[in-house]
């Protein structure tokens, strides 16, 4: 055996912190569990490398998948794909992941005095699933009231997209763009509902291809049952 032929094989049993890990209970894991932390979890040294770095990195190691699963790289349409994977994976896909790529936005002073709830709705929202890298795709709607401050309504869709495009939890997700906006916005008065579909349960597993699932953060006024039900409302929920 090669010693790249090694390296390839020991990922189907290796150790991990002197532990040897097991299958099928990371298949048991990652059916199951929710979400360890707001955050998240990313290794101290994740941005050490530049993003030309990582794509050359990312190529060359999806080159090894697609020759480990059968595939012939000398063909036309091939030769091309390990490159253009590893651009989409730290370019578009998971460009969230990287705090530089983080959306820059302005609040405003509440000049017409709005005191009531403001609904951005049907936000369209694409991200991946952490457990399978399997995409997860929905609408996103989210409200806040005011403190004082308003946000420009694209800023809402670029927090939504921002958080959206790295391996995601929904229920992490959702939790991050509310604290972000309550953050940005200086607000507790803050609602976030996501309604997606998961590849991971349509296209494997289940195979279940009609089913979608919600998450939804209340915070502030919207914990109260009558503005909660107002947002629900303009849903349609």
């Amino acid at each position: 055996m090669s010693y790249r032929e090694e390296i390839l094989f020991t990922n189907f049993s290796k150790e991990r912190n002197g532990k040897e890990t097991n299958g099928k209970h990371h298949d048991t894991l990652g059916d199951n569990h929710v979400a360890t932390s707001i955050d998240t979890p990313l290794r101290k040294d994740a941005f050490e490398l530049s993003d030309e770095q990582k794509i050359a990195l990312i190529e060359d190691k999806f080159r090894d998948i697609m020759q480990v699963i059968g595939l012939d790289l000398n063909d036309d349409s091939l030769q091309g794909t390990p490159h253009r994977v590893a651009k989409m994976f730290v370019q578009e896909i998971f460009y969230g992941l990287n705090p530089a790529n983080k959306p820059k936005i302005s609040v405003f002073d509440n000049k017409f005095k709005y005191g009531e709830m403001l609904v951005e709705k049907n936000i369209n929202m694409n991200s991946f699933c952490e457990h399978h890298f399997l995409p997860i795709v929905g609408k996103a709607h989210v409200a806040y009231i005011s403190s004082g401050e308003v946000i420009g309504l694209s800023k809402i869709n670029r927090i939504v997209d921002y958080f959206a495009r790295r391996p995601q939890v929904q229920e992490r997700l959702t939790v991050q763009i509310a604290a972000e906006l309550k953050k940005v916005l200086k607000t507790a008065d803050v609602a976030v509902v996501i309604d997606a579909k998961h590849m991971c349960v349509s296209c494997r597993g289940i195979k279940d291809e009609s089913s979608t699932t919600i998450t939804a953060e209340y915070s502030g006024k919207f914990k109260e049952k009558e503005t909660r039900e107002e947002f629900l409302k303009y849903l349609n929920l």
